[in-house]
């Protein structure tokens, strides 16, 4: 048992209490939420480091042993992205300090960020299904308030929809935790595991497997994305990088785990429909961020490729594909945010986010555009940069499993996200402008800072990509072999 499993849910949840206590103290509420995201990394470090020597470790709250209590578990796929989560949301304080608006600040930003933190980082180490459900809607409660937080027309507007969508998928969830507890008499992600072994993933538990699938690809915006543009679009810059970066990875993320762990009998099936509903993603997502003259638009549309991009690698169900998935997620989650914090930038800067009326922006803002330039080589998986070991291990192991559509998919559509943004550069920061910087609507005064850090991270990524390989095996290791799971949360419990 390790005390440091919970602190990543512990930590923002009571500083979020605590600035809401002190609302009116601006500069409390930044110190803390700086302070938090500092130290969930400092110790998400010390837990990937446990991990590393020790295995994969869990704590049992209440001193209920599993599979009868609640049960937290940190294997070294959650804790990686644990600690990414942290450090991108660390940026995204950076930025919100001189973008957010005092108003904002005033009505709870910060707190509602933490809470959002919060029940991301509980999705990624809940040892139990149920438990996964509270997390999701602790996450999702707190994204409704700040998609709306303002009050734009658009906001409104985009938040019914999105709050919609989440509340029927919510309730599906409820649906298949429901028959899947009926069919098993458990919740607990180990003994699932060793139950729907143990029972057969007949048709009936296939098809429950299926309304998981939905449920989640509902979350990820995998092939269910209508709601997912105009969502991400609409409220203010921050609050659109960490959605991008981070909610649609909770899916994601849950399709993995109950996918790997779970329901992995039949992947003639199962992994053959999340490939299907990959490609489907891919196709749709890219078309859309080709098609649209809008930076929003372009952004949130390839927020949907990179879904089907990382979930055709799990649909290969091989170490290949796996190991591209992992990199690939933690690079998506890194360039996410830094494409759509250099976007908003943009918008600040000229007041608008249609490409035709944009140009020039490179003479004013030279580092403005090359950081632009780097992430979008980065986006479109162009060596040597983060986005490429991901995109070379997906299309390995779609390839190896004969899926070579699914592969090819892949790439005709990196080819198109690569157009996409570089449309963006080449119209937004190439040209001629006779605007000067007195004349434009904003500055990037404080705004570069976490768009640099990030924007070094997906070049170290890329580069040192040799540095994490070894915690990306063992977390592959991890999803491929169950029973490190099974063994790590039961233990002497196996016969229950």
């Amino acid at each position: 048992m390790n005390n440091l499993v919970i602190l990543p849910i512990i930590i923002p949840i009571i500083a979020g209490m605590i600035m809401v206590l002190f609302r009116k103290n601006i500069k409390l509420q930044r110190f803390l939420s700086v302070f938090s995201t500092l130290a969930i990394s400092v110790l998400t470090l010390l837990l990937i480091s446990q991990i590393h020597t020790k295995g994969i470790q869990t704590l049992h709250l209440g001193g209920w042993e599993a599979p009868f209590g609640v049960t937290l578990v940190a294997d070294m796929f959650s804790s990686i992205l644990i600690l990414v989560t942290s450090i991108v949301s660390l940026c995204c304080l950076l930025y919100a300090f001189h973008s957010i608006g005092k108003e904002r600040e005033a009505n709870y930003f910060y707190p509602l960020f933490l809470f959002l933190i919060t029940g991301v980082n509980g999705s990624f180490i809940t040892g139990d299904i149920f438990n996964l459900f509270v997390c999701f809607e602790v996450m999702l409660v707190s994204s409704y308030v700040l998609i709306s937080l303002g009050g734009t027309k658009i906001q409104l507007r985009e938040s019914i929809k999105y709050i919609l969508i989440n509340i029927i998928s919510s309730f599906l969830f409820l649906v298949a935790i429901a028959f899947l507890y009926a069919m098993t008499g458990t919740l607990n992600f180990a003994h699932l595991s060793i139950r729907v072994a143990e029972a057969g993933q007949d048709g009936l538990m296939t098809t429950v497997a299926i309304l998981f699938l939905i449920v989640f690809s509902l979350k990820a915006g995998l092939f269910l994305f209508y709601w997912l543009p105009g969502s991400y679009s609409a409220p203010p810059t921050v609050i659109s990088a960490i959605f991008a970066a981070l909610l649609t990875k909770v899916g994601i993320y849950a399709i993995i785990r109950v996918f790997t762990l779970v329901f992995y009998h039949e992947p003639e099936v199962t992994h053959l429909f999340i490939g299907i509903l990959a490609a489907v993603t891919m196709l749709l997502g890219a078309i859309g961020a080709v098609a649209f003259w809008d930076i929003k638009r372009i952004l949130t549309y390839n927020v949907i490729v990179g879904v089907g991009f990382i979930l055709a690698g799990v649909a290969s169900f091989t170490t290949e594909g796996m190991t591209g998935s992992l990199y690939y997620l933690i690079h998506d989650m890194i360039v996410k945010a830094l494409i759509f914090l250099l976007g908003g930038t943009i918008i600040h800067l000229t007041g608008t986010s249609k490409l035709r009326e944009i140009s020039g922006l490179i003479r004013l803002h030279p580092g403005l555009g090359w950081m632009f330039f780097i992430a979008a080589l980065s986006l479109s998986g162009i060596p040597p940069l983060s986005g490429f070991i991901g995109k070379i291990f997906i299309t390995e192991g779609t390839f190896e499993t004969g899926y070579f559509w699914l592969g090819g998919i892949g790439l005709i559509t990196s080819l198109m996200v690569l157009y996409s943004i570089m449309k963006i550069f080449m119209n937004g920061f190439w040209g001629y402008t006779d605007i000067t910087e007195e004349q434009e609507k904003g500055t990037t005064k404080g705004l570069l800072l976490p768009i640099g850090i990030l924007t070094i991270l997906t070049i170290t990524l890329g580069l040192g990509a040799e540095g994490i390989h070894d915690y990306v095996d063992i977390a592959v290791e991890g999803l491929m072999n169950p029973n490190l799971y099974i063994e790590a949360v039961l233990g002497g419990n196996l016969g229950q």
